[in-house]
């Protein structure tokens, strides 16, 4: 059974909004979104493209300029959840949490690399390693959603009170 978790009214037929085959974004697409983060990511010198906010990640996806991966195992995917329509291709596998490394090659082969592509993970930290190597293999508007699906750890060492997409009541399902 599938369960739709969401805080906002979506548009039917379509949970996130994402225009199937649509044109995606290039360099000067997502307007002031995406320059703020270019922006902040060369201040940085961060190793891609820059940090989104799980809301500005979504409305990106909705205004079809961007397309999420998600890069937690399937087994995350299953047993935590997800964001409809979202593209996986696993970071690590395994409960060992090996890195993949068919990464690159499995997102070749599912998206081009001019599109913009927001990372997420579980907290917002394998999505960086995700977003540094998609940088360095030529996507070069590879982001990452800060906070990730679940968030931060707590004082008590529990995800799910402390940010994250999920928290937020962003759109998400679990099988």
């Amino acid at each position: 059974m599938t369960h739709a978790h969401s805080a906002a009214q979506l548009p039917v037929g379509n949970p996130v909004g994402l225009a199937a085959g649509s044109e995606m974004a290039s360099d000067s697409a997502g307007g002031p979104i995406l320059d703020r983060a270019r922006h902040a990511a060369a201040e940085q010198q961060l190793g891609y493209a820059g940090n989104l906010s799980p809301h500005e990640a979504l409305e990106l996806v909705r205004a079809g300029l961007a397309r999420l991966v998600d890069v937690r195992t399937p087994e995350e995917r299953k047993f935590v959840g997800y964001v409809p329509d979202s593209v996986h291709v696993a970071w690590m596998t395994g409960t060992a949490f090996v890195r993949n490394p068919r990464f690159v090659r499995e997102l070749e082969g599912k998206l081009r690399k001019e599109e913009v592509l927001l990372f997420l993970c579980r907290s917002g930290q394998r999505s960086v390693a995700a977003a540094e190597a998609a940088t360095k293999a030529g996507f070069r508007n590879a982001f990452n959603v800060v906070e990730g699906f679940e968030g931060e750890l707590d004082e008590r060492r529990q995800r799910g009170v402390k940010g994250g997409w999920r928290l937020y009541g962003l759109p998400w399902i679990q099988d």
